[in-house]
């Protein structure tokens, strides 16, 4: 195998045992509820905990990864995260379950803030685009299988068992690609002056036009992780799926993965700006959906998904544009809203979630995206 064909299945590899462990309790979040004793906001909290530890880490990692190596900090990152998970189901209180979660996310945040780094200095341009799309395709798939494993395993066995299996898929991929990623060759250490890095990142958000993409990064990313949250409960209690059938409405991510794609085309067209106002339109209409019967609530499930990874594909992509200078802190920065905003407002849903009827709970964030959607207006002009 040559070196560049290691690295792109290693690269693919990573994207699926990271993302696969970083969303592996979400399917199950009733069941959760109903074997821990826990309610749904404590549940939600095992997601929440893992994408904040994952939001605070992902910038210091980047930076540990210019003194030490990006393949260095990747692969421990993997595997490290990965071990964690076989230790999630022998929590035996929801507050340890929290924290361990916790703990796998701060792991977590190696990977995705030296991945496409490590790529980018490794691979020539004509083998970089496919690798850097594998990756991609490993992140959506490995979130998809984090999702799917679990809820499939819960049906013939118990929650424990679902996360230990779910755990060791993850784990057999991260040592694969620790056994598949070639030593880097290109990668000069340097000095981390931690005043300047921080400068650099906050710096940004004197740009009016990158801090409302950061914005649009949190209120998108934390609106599409609290939707996916609790309309598992709402399949599950209100319409009577049994929970693995209720569990393959993650399948609809899918369709996200085909928009990311035809944002790009659509951007070419018709700009940044009316793409992804159009997009977080879309996004809105598909949470509004969401408040009616089953057949409404799954086509507004793949239209929001649809809208989401829309919204998301064309403002990651315009951050590096608008960014004149430190443009890799300007993507950390980013990044960090987008987990952050996971973190935040998926822990908030919670409270909303127990306080609120269904339809007032799909109207609240309804509000968010139609905001949302007001904010990416604003980008049109500046197209």
């Amino acid at each position: 195998m040559t070196r560049t064909r290691r690295a792109t299945v290693a690269m693919l590899l990573v994207g699926l045992a990271i993302f696969s462990s970083l969303y592996s309790t979400q399917a199950i979040l009733p069941t959760l509820v109903d074997n821990m004793g826990l309610s749904s906001t404590e549940a939600a909290m095992t997601v929440s905990a893992a994408t904040g530890a994952l939001a605070l880490c992902v910038v210091p990692a980047s930076i540990l990864s210019e003194r030490f190596g990006r393949g260095r900090i990747l692969l421990i990152s993997a595997v490290a995260a990965t071990g964690v998970g076989l230790i999630v189901p022998f929590a035996q209180e929801g507050w340890q379950l929290i924290v361990v979660r916790g703990l796998q996310g701060a792991l977590l945040s190696g990977a995705p803030a030296t991945a496409m780094a490590w790529l980018s200095e490794e691979l020539d341009d004509k083998a970089l685009p496919r690798a850097m799309g594998l990756y991609i395709a490993g992140t959506s798939v490995g979130g998809l299988t984090g999702r799917l494993i679990p809820t499939g395993l819960v049906e013939i066995s118990t929650w424990r068992w679902a996360l230990f299996g779910s755990a060791l898929v993850s784990l057999a991929f991260a040592i694969t690609s620790w056994l598949l990623l070639p030593t880097q060759r290109n990668f000069r250490p340097k000095s981390i002056h931690l005043k300047t890095e921080s400068r650099a990142l906050l710096g940004h958000w004197a740009n009016r036009d990158l801090a409302l993409l950061f914005l649009t990064a949190f209120l998108s990313m934390g609106t599409f992780v609290s939707m996916y949250n609790f309309l598992t409960f709402r399949l599950i209690d209100d319409f009577g799926l049994a929970p693995s059938l209720a569990g393959l409405a993650f399948l609809f991510y899918l369709s996200g993965t085909w928009s990311s794609a035809r944002a790009g085309a659509l951007v070419a067209r018709i700009g940044h700006g009316k793409t992804l106002c159009g997009s977080a339109a879309l996004f809105t209409v598909g949470i509004a959906l969401c408040a009616g019967n089953l057949p409404l609530t799954l086509l507004g499930m793949i239209a929001f998904t649809v809208g989401f990874f829309a919204v998301h594909s064309t403002a990651s992509g315009w951050v590096g544009q608008i960014a004149t200078h430190d443009r890799a802190e300007a993507s950390s920065m980013y990044v960090f809203c987008y987990y952050f905003g996971s973190s935040v407002v998926g822990a908030c849903a919670g409270l909303l979630f127990d306080a609120l009827s269904w339809p007032l709970f799909i109207a609240f964030f309804t509000a968010v995206a139609l905001a949302l959607t007001a904010l990416t207006w604003t980008k049109i002009k500046t197209d």
